[in-house]
């Protein structure tokens, strides 16, 4: 038997009485655990008879043994009963325990209170799209440019777009410093991948040419003892390469091997054609991320730092996974930025805040509008998810148990009320 209130924002008790044939076994049980410990002169440890026994046990160590040992079960089934959602382990506290009884209580951390605004007159509009031939221009432009080969320049001196082979060397106050020097490095000219200022100042030179080039480190440079500070690099040109555009012409175009896609006329096309794709999808994000801005706002919760860690926790676990995949620790990341550890999930905190609020806000409406989330829901998600990913279902299932998805569907099916 148990009974469940709410205290305040985000806590509840539970308390659970615990009395009859289950409080009997747990006692008996509790008292034999404890017994077979007990040495007692003449009998092997745990063999002495129950009324000697029962001399070197008090029976608050036997009634105390046998809560703890019914404690998790109670939790579990009180949790069940009355449909708790914990969002941290409870704390136990027992309030009255004698060999009638025990009554135990469970502070509870439990989703916070939501209240919702009027999210019925939110508004879900994503704007029209379209592909100008500019567009599509720009995009085949940018293709040639990628296939492009390089040509050495015998004669002549450095253009932007030309990649220059360069020795350089950077000093500080005549002091050289570290990473400030490299060996027959390919710099593309217009690529802004170095300091301002660096590049235009290489325009002009020629093959084997010499230059001292003055330029300052910008303040928000990453380097701390670099920030704000002036510098001279030391520039030798050894090679300059001109970039050579292919023909646009239905050759290069099949050389390109995109399915159904053979003629210049085509290949606009089908640029076009994914050009609006991804701007209708992007159209359709900026509508989805304005409703759940909006959703935000008419939000009123007070989210507890348990939840917030979490989902710090999850986004810091997240971020690190992405900069591994692009070759990249989370301690280079952070070097790199010039932050610590606690800067970085203070940057996020914002972020973190607003995502749980948006979910709440979303369970709150699902349980409003009486979202209900169904077999065949469950199962279509899978079958989807293992086609993405390329796994049978059975192996998805241990990555994404089925509560989990099935709490995910829910709030997607919320979302998808919204925008209607």
């Amino acid at each position: 038997m148990s009974e469940y209130k709410k205290i305040e924002n985000a806590k509840a008790e539970l308390t659970c009485t615990l009395e009859g044939e289950n409080w009997e076994k747990a006692k008996s049980s509790a008292f034999r655990k404890l017994a077979s410990k007990v040495e007692i002169k003449g009998f092997r440890k745990g063999q002495a008879p129950k009324n000697l026994v029962e001399k070197y046990i008090s029976n608050n160590e036997v009634l105390l043994d046998a809560a703890e040992a019914l404690a998790q079960d109670a939790l579990n089934k009180g949790v069940e009963e009355h449909g708790i959602t914990l969002i941290d382990r409870p704390e136990l506290k027992i309030d009255e325990i004698s060999d009638d009884k025990c009554i135990m209580t469970f502070v509870c951390p439990v989703l916070p209170d939501v209240k919702l605004g009027d999210y019925k007159k939110i508004k879900y509009k994503v704007e029209k799209t379209a592909v100008e031939d500019k567009e599509v221009d720009d995009q085949i432009a940018d293709l040639l440019n990628r296939k492009a080969d390089l040509e050495l320049k015998e004669d002549g001196e450095i253009e932007d777009g030309d990649t220059a082979v360069i020795d350089f060397e950077g000093f500080i106050d005549g002091t050289p410093f570290e990473g400030g020097k490299a060996e027959n490095y390919d710099l593309v000219i217009g690529s802004n991948s170095f300091i301002p200022g660096f590049e235009s100042q290489l325009i002009g030179m020629k093959s084997e040419e010499s230059k001292d080039i003055s330029v300052e480190f910008p303040a928000d440079y990453h380097a701390d003892n670099l920030k704000g500070k002036p510098a001279v690099f030391k520039v030798t040109v050894h090679e300059i390469k001109k970039k050579v555009l292919p023909e646009l012409n239905d050759e290069f175009v099949k050389e390109q091997k995109i399915e159904n896609v053979s003629t210049v006329e085509e290949l606009k096309n089908y640029t076009k054609e994914n050009l609006l794709k991804k701007k209708e999808e992007k159209a359709k994000d900026d509508a989805e991320t304005a409703l759940m801005d909006k959703l935000a706002e008419l939000t009123e919760v007070e989210i507890p730092e348990v939840m917030v860690k979490s989902e710090l926790d999850s986004m810091v676990q997240n971020m690190e996974q992405r900069m591994m995949s692009q070759g990249l620790s989370l301690a280079q990341f952070l070097q790199i930025t010039g932050q610590n550890a606690q800067e970085f999930r203070d940057s996020m905190k914002d972020e973190a805040n607003k995502r749980i609020k948006i979910n709440l806000a979303l369970q709150e409406i699902a349980n409003a509008e009486k979202v209900e989330v169904n077999e065949e829901d469950l199962n279509a998600e899978y079958d989807r998810m293992a086609g993405l990913y390329g796994m049978p279902v059975e192996e998805i299932k241990k990555y994404v148990p089925e509560g989990t998805l099935k709490d995910d569907l829910k709030l997607q099916k919320a979302l998808d009320l919204l925008k209607k």
